[in-house]
């Protein structure tokens, strides 16, 4: 803001950019909704979409067999083995028994007791048997353990086979899907950007600045803060490339610009005064003697020191005196600051 403007015109101005900050935060709003939905107009991939389904399922099938087979082994294998204990425990206890036995034969050496001792050597080749048995069983079941889990193995491996394969696939897939989502967020982000500079070219001081702005603020706060996140492993290329576009076109415009206004301001030095004075709008110069430069040619100027009353660079009359008290004032001025008269309308103002 500077010192020429009234009260409530800086307060219209500060009111002004608040709408250009409400306006600029809505379209931001409606942009992020945009942009973070771009990602859901393409499939979400899986790797289940690039395995063969025929080889899955009849992979996952044997899986699922041999992971049975492998469940009801272990359970069978449980009992099989208590099956086991139990029969070892009862020919160890048979075995002691006979034992005892067996040395109170010695003692008696009764000849009756022979047919018992045949007896007993059978029930003890009998409970052996059995042990046998049980560990023969045992050792079965283990073998059809031993053959589920490999099977199951062999599954594992096959579908590993797959996935590995199924997974590379997956990896170009997302690859190609992260490029077109990026597209999408391109090429809403650069005509954005495309507009936001020519309405700064153009129409940055209209009438309705306040919504040009806002879109300004818009369009780079899309590149910056909704595009440059989303920018995949190549996206640090597009960005250089794209800022060296944007470098170069507004430093071009930049340059012309200034080229410009220095012929400008050189065709207006050539002119008289009166038609330099003319040209200027009072807010314009009142803004430029606030800022301590010349109205004419904008070069600095000390205005502290009063004894200077025009430009030492173009010649501009910048304090004269009033036709009314001859009191010191700004030759821009409408009205004496001490008596309160009309300036003095002159074909060039006269300086102390």
């Amino acid at each position: 803001m500077n010192k020429a403007l009234r009260l409530s015109e800086k307060w219209f101005q500060r009111g002004l950019w608040l709408v250009a900050l409400i306006f600029a935060s809505f379209l931001i709003g409606l942009g992020s909704t945009i942009v973070s939905h771009l990602n859901k107009v393409e499939k979400t991939y899986s790797i289940d979409d690039f395995i063969d389904p025929a080889a899955a399922k009849q992979t996952k099938e044997i899986l699922a067999q041999a992971q049975t087979r492998e469940k009801e082994a272990q359970d069978a294998l449980e009992q099989s083995r208590l099956k086991l204990q139990v029969a070892q425990a009862d020919n160890r206890a048979a075995r002691e028994t006979f034992s005892n036995w067996l040395a109170t034969r010695h003692v008696t050496a009764r000849s009756d007791q022979d047919t018992e001792l045949i007896e007993r050597t059978q029930a003890l080749d009998a409970l052996k048997q059995k042990e046998r048995a049980a560990q023969a069983d045992v050792q079965a079941v283990e073998q059809t353990l031993l053959d589920a889990r490999q099977a199951a193995a062999r599954a594992r491996a096959k579908k590993a086979d797959l996935e590995k394969a199924a997974y590379e696939t997956l990896q170009k897939a997302r690859f190609w899907q992260e490029f077109r989502v990026f597209m999408y967020r391109l090429m809403l982000t650069l005509p954005l950007l495309g507009v936001a500079g020519w309405l700064f070219a153009r129409k940055r001081k209209s009438t309705y600045w306040p919504f040009v702005w806002g879109f300004i603020f818009f369009a780079v706060f899309v590149f910056f803060f909704e595009l440059v996140p989303y920018l995949p492993s190549y996206g640090g290329y597009v960005r250089y490339v794209v800022g060296i576009i944007l470098t170069f076109l507004v430093g071009r415009q930049a340059i012309l610009s200034l080229n410009r206004f220095l012929e400008k301001q050189r065709l207006a030095e050539q002119k008289s005064e009166g038609e330099r004075r003319q040209e200027l709008s009072y807010d314009l110069a009142m803004s430029r003697i606030a800022k301590g430069v010349c109205p004419g040619c904008e070069r600095p100027v000390d205005l502290k020191d009063e004894s200077i009353n025009h430009c030492s660079h173009c010649g501009i009359c910048l304090y004269d005196r009033c036709a009314n008290c001859h009191t010191r004032k700004n030759a821009f001025s409408r009205f004496c600051k001490s008596c309160g008269k009309p300036a003095t309308e002159q074909a060039a103002p006269t300086a102390i």
